[in-house]
């Protein structure tokens, strides 16, 4: 699924996205620096009921967010893992197996410990927009 947006239509694009969490709870977000992952994150937090502050784990590695539906979001920013080995060692199965959503910026860094069943979400800068790609990997 291909959805063109500009930043004041991104509800649209989280909706979309959350239209599938029944199905998939790891969602993986590509893209490059300042395509929008975090900001895409954020909007689908606040449509989820996040009461907590959104905001990037890039030094924490994960975030856990609580939402008024007593739904667990966790959120991984992998962007300054050096190996995978750090990811295994943060316990990263048991985040991914918790039955918990899980949102996760920079999946390249931890390819292979990635669950199959997953939704990738492919973010690129289109001029004055941004082009979301929609993935169903099983």
């Amino acid at each position: 699924m291909r959805i063109l947006a500009t930043e004041s239509e991104l509800g649209k694009v989280s909706k979309t996205i959350i239209d599938f969490i029944k199905e998939y709870q790891i969602i993986a977000f590509r893209g490059d620096l300042g395509a929008g992952k975090t900001t895409l994150i954020k909007n689908m937090c606040n449509l989820l009921g996040v009461i907590d502050n959104v905001s990037s784990p890039t030094f924490s590695i994960v975030n856990e967010y609580e939402s008024g539906e007593e739904l667990k979001v966790f959120h991984f920013d992998f962007y300054r893992l050096e190996s995978e080995e750090e990811a295994f060692d943060l316990g990263i199965e048991d985040y991914f197996y918790s039955g918990n959503l899980c949102l996760i910026e920079w999946p390249s860094k931890i390819e292979s410990l990635l669950p199959e069943k997953r939704l990738e979400i492919h973010i690129s800068i289109a001029g004055e927009e941004r082009e979301f790609i929609i993935n169903k990997m099983n």
